[in-house]
């Protein structure tokens, strides 16, 4: 290919993950991945440091190695963003905008994730639909629908090519567990698999729609692979797998982790994770560009312990 990949936020839980599955598609030399604080001592491919805040600083990477296609993945997450809801503003948005902004003047794709926290209380819980009330609770959310609304408004106007999905939560054995409201489920993967007690900080009856990192991955890739005529939806998709309570997580995780210990203690992240919807309508994103998930809960539960386990031994 000629022009290369650019990734922000290339070392959190998506980028780790995506930035391999690209070197796989296209060659390490065809990536860029670009980080801030957190960059990973054992990048082989290039690495470019700098603030996606920083507009000149991206705008001389683009230049540098002739970039065609951003994956922007900067992003402050739920109860992060709640604890300072001006960086997030600032981060989310700003940061965003800059890039939709290098888009229009150099003529990229890009790609941007939004996410369940999009929705609120308001939003109809069960099988939400693509087309729907967004009235979120956190500054996160506020950020994500003020996103999703950006890129529309910038392909409407500049017919830029950008494309988004609203992920759910994710789960992924290879980044140690955040403060994020649906990384209970890492949370008590790695308490397990390390033989500590867990406290889950939502209810055992809390439902919320996950997907397996290997999915959201392959989904990122598939809807950037897509002819433009195939995106309909220019503000972003809905995308799911499949949904599960906490309880039903300790219990798939038991089949592996027999003495799994779990104690329930929600805190102010159930508050959250109730205003979330329960399951998701994706039939858009599976008509329209052929979406579909490939991973249950068993399987994750499987796959998630025994590669957890291989990695700490």
């Amino acid at each position: 290919m000629s022009k290369k990949i650019l990734v922000t936020g290339a070392f959190g839980q998506i980028g780790s993950e995506l930035v391999p599955a690209l070197y796989k598609e296209y060659g390490k030399d065809n990536v860029v991945a670009m980080g801030h604080s957190n960059i990973s001592s054992d990048s082989y491919g290039i690495v470019e440091k700098a603030d996606a805040k920083d507009k000149d600083a991206v705008l001389q990477i683009i230049k540098k190695y002739d970039i065609g296609i951003i994956y922007h993945l900067v992003s402050l997450l739920s109860v992060i963003g709640e604890k300072d809801p001006k960086v997030t503003w600032d981060i989310n948005v700003n940061g965003l905008k800059n890039i939709l902004e290098l888009g229009v003047e150099f003529g990229l794709q890009i790609f941007w994730p939004s996410s369940i926290a999009a929705f609120g209380p308001t939003t109809p819980r069960e099988n939400t639909p693509q087309e729907t009330i967004l009235e979120p609770t956190t500054m996160y959310g506020v950020t994500k629908v003020t996103g999703e609304n950006l890129c529309r408004y910038f392909n409407l106007k500049y017919n830029l090519d950008v494309r988004s999905v609203r992920y759910p939560g994710i789960l992924s054995w290879k980044t140690p567990p955040s403060a994020g409201t649906t990384e209970y489920t890492i949370a008590m993967l790695y308490d397990g698999v390390q033989g500590r007690e867990n406290t889950c900080w939502l209810s055992s009856e809390t439902m919320l729609p996950m997907m397996y990192v290997d999915d959201a991955i392959k989904a990122t890739i598939d809807i950037m692979k897509a002819t433009s005529s195939e995106i309909k939806i220019r503000g972003s998709y809905n995308l799911a797998a499949i949904s599960f309570t906490a309880g039903e997580w300790e219990k798939a995780l038991r089949k592996n982790i027999p003495n799994l210990k779990v104690v329930y203690k929600p805190d102010e992240r159930q508050k959250i994770a109730d205003s979330w919807p329960k399951s998701i309508d994706d039939s858009r994103a599976r008509e329209d560009w052929g979406w579909k998930h490939e991973y249950d809960l068993t399987k994750i539960t499987r796959l998630m312990v025994e590669n957890l386990r291989k990695a700490q031994l």
